[in-house]
């Protein structure tokens, strides 16, 4: 079997085909919420808690040889950090609600099925054995 046709077989397996599908819907699944956070959340959030920007919040470290100043900017690794956190948390709330739609209802409970007529003689059989011991 040549390289070829052992690739084209291993790539038209379906597992390999339902990922790619997994994979292009989740990054413009990711792209939603991303949008979500970052265009609807994010700024709400923002003007709840007074308009801080944390993109903003540096400490200066000193200077470089060209005299531009060298900044530890902890407030972008905070925005990275809440960005993550809402995002875990609108993934969360979606894949709940996906889920709750994706459950089937539970099965109504039948009744036992009634015995068949030998199987009433059998046990009628077995009861009367039983006690003639």
């Amino acid at each position: 079997m040549s390289i070829a046709s052992e690739f084209k077989e291993f790539a038209m397996k379906g597992n390999v085909v339902d990922m790619a599908v997994g994979v292009v819907v989740g990054a413009a699944f990711g792209k939603i919420v991303s949008s979500l956070v970052a265009d609807v959340i994010t700024p709400v959030l923002g003007k709840v808690i007074g308009g801080v920007n944390f993109g903003t919040m540096a400490v200066t470290l000193g200077t470089d040889p060209k005299g531009l100043p060298v900044l530890l900017k902890y407030g972008v690794f905070l925005q990275a950090i809440f960005d993550f956190l809402l995002v875990a948390f609108v993934l969360f709330f979606a894949l709940r609600g996906i889920n709750r739609l994706k459950k089937p209802a539970p099965a109504p409970v039948a009744a036992p099925p009634v015995p068949s007529r030998e199987e009433v003689l059998l046990a009628e059989i077995r009861d009367a054995l039983r006690s003639a011991r």
